[in-house]
């Protein structure tokens, strides 16, 4: 839960780069259940589309 919510935090504040593989290796080693990974990507996202909308 830790990882979930450090990841989760890190994405809130932007800190995103990387951050889809570092998921990707996170979900692969079980570290993220199903449904933390699917939020966490949904979250980073809509942040990375937020992003680009702003430039």
């Amino acid at each position: 839960m830790a990882l979930y919510n450090t990841c989760k935090r890190m994405i809130e504040r932007g800190q995103t780069a990387g951050m889809a593989k570092k998921l990707d290796i996170f979900y692969a080693a079980n570290k993220l259940t199903d449904e933390q990974y699917a939020e966490l990507t949904e979250m980073l996202n809509e942040k990375d589309s937020a992003a680009k909308a702003e430039k």
